[in-house]
């Protein structure tokens, strides 16, 4: 791993020590963390067993993730080493057969995920739609029906969200929106506009976010940069301009700094190295749309690199699981 004065450069080498990784993540069946409401005893049951795609690393979500990985390194760096094993992978557990179960089991607890797994698994759709081989076409067909039903739900549910959920961790509203906007760019026109109309009923009227209240001692995300992002994609250029003015802090010293781990071996705390790279991903994409501002921005986004990014392998399972997902995404987007 290298790192510029600004960035993080993702190279073909680490490239496929993180498809491993997301390999190892995905058939990983235990450890698991259940997190749905049983309605009677049939519904305890092996985790594989009520979800034969996404049972491992961890959790549900974490599993989507790194079905994401997988497929976004493939894509992007055709030819790694353990590309024909990742496919042989992915080709034997996303089937229309088992995609069927997991779309069950989510018509029947319309709750389950909502909505940060949501928003990974319309992501993970987005990926495989930019596939241009057979095989990973084959994969984004089996999995639209999974996405259309959790697209459906996202659209009942928006209106109802009277709130946005501000705080650093799953239930985070501005940063699953992001993540389920290209899919409703690509899909959907209703939910494209719903999710504008939606991001302007709670955050047009945000002013000076108090970012010096961030971290909790749990967040993956910073409410404020989450907003900011999506806001940047829901706006347009002089609106946002104006906005996103009176919304950060004003240009000088470091108004964020990087937050400590103290202990990677518990999963809540562990969450800290999340906040310091999913706070990198916002951060480059928002110097992507303030040129002003885009040196102050660079800079805070390499202290957040710097801190986080070499803990992504060879660290505990509490970190493993999932964190990959964040390095990959602020290496590769915008």
């Amino acid at each position: 791993m290298s790192t510029t004065k600004h960035d993080f450069a993702l190279t073909p080498e680490t490239a496929e020590t993180w498809l491993q990784l997301a390999i190892g993540n995905i058939q990983r069946e235990f450890p698991h963390f259940a997190c749905f409401v049983a309605d009677s005893n049939e519904d305890y049951a092996l985790h594989r067993e009520l979800h034969p795609t996404f049972f491992g690393s961890f959790d549900w979500h974490s599993c989507v993730e790194m079905y994401w990985v997988a497929t976004r390194l493939m894509r992007l760096y055709p030819g790694l080493p353990s590309e024909s094993e990742a496919r042989g992978m992915i080709d034997s557990l996303l089937t229309a057969e088992n995609i069927a179960r997991e779309t069950a089991f989510c018509q029947k607890r319309p709750g389950f995920e909502r909505p940060y797994g949501w928003g990974w698994l319309l992501k993970l759709q987005v990926e495989l739609d930019q596939q241009d081989d057979e095989q990973a076409r084959r994969w984004a067909s089996n999995l639209l029906s999974l996405s259309k039903q959790l697209a459906s739900q996202l659209l009942e549910w928006l209106p109802k969200l009277t709130y946005p959920q501000r705080f650093g961790m799953h239930p985070n509203t501005a940063f699953a929106i992001n993540l389920s906007l290209p899919y409703a760019q690509r899909h959907g026109d209703e939910l494209c506009a719903l999710i504008a109309s939606r991001a302007a009923d709670w955050f047009k009227d945000d002013v000076s976010y108090p970012f010096a209240y961030e971290p909790s001692g749990a967040d993956f995300l910073s409410g404020g940069l989450t907003e900011a992002v999506l806001m940047s994609k829901v706006l347009n250029e002089k609106t946002f301009a104006l906005w996103i003015e009176r919304f950060l802090p004003t240009a000088g010293p470091a108004w964020l700094t990087p937050a400590a781990v103290s202990d990677e071996s518990d999963g809540q705390i562990a969450h800290l190295h999340g906040l310091n790279l999913s706070r990198a991903w916002a951060l480059g994409e928002l110097a992507d749309v303030l040129p002003g501002r885009r040196e102050e921005l660079l800079e805070m986004r390499a202290a957040h690199i710097a801190v986080s990014i070499d803990v992504v392998t060879g660290g505990h399972y509490m970190i493993e699981h999932w964190l990959v997902a964040y390095a990959l995404l602020l290496a590769t987007e915008p």
